[in-house]
């Protein structure tokens, strides 16, 4: 649930408050639903089975030992996926980004992805050393 939480608030500070400005100047194609029409419920969904299958995936790949670092950088690993490999794919198939908008957009997905994936970390940390208790 801490990394649900983190990708629901985090996601709105990014792209809700710090960078709307920025993508819309760099957008190519007005595709954002209005504040009244956005289905928060979706949004929380969509972080809940995102961080479910990240946490799922990190457990598998840090193999029992867990630090900040090394969620961070499981979590950077699903940004450039996301970020880049995705990015890519969308910038090749569709307008709704300039290159420079997707660049930027690229670079948040790491760092977004990376503290992410070090909030997992944490709690796999926490949750092991109670195990261990």
């Amino acid at each position: 649930m801490a990394a649900t939480l983190t990708m629901f608030i985090l996601g709105y500070l990014i792209w809700g408050m710090a960078t709307a400005d920025f993508f819309e100047q760099h957008s190519l194609a007005d595709v954002m639903k209005s504040d009244e029409d956005m289905n928060l419920g979706m949004i929380f969904l969509g972080n809940l089975i995102g961080a479910f299958a990240m946490s799922s995936l990190y457990g598998k790949w840090a193999r029992g030992h867990h630090s900040a670092g090394q969620g961070f950088q499981f979590g950077a690993w699903i940004g450039l996926f996301v970020g880049v490999g995705m990015g890519l794919v969308w910038m090749g198939t569709s307008n709704m980004m300039d290159t420079t908008g997707h660049v930027v957009e690229a670079v948040i997905d790491i760092v977004y992805y990376g503290l992410i994936g070090l909030v997992i970390a944490l709690v796999y940390k926490a949750t092991a050393s109670k195990e261990a208790a």
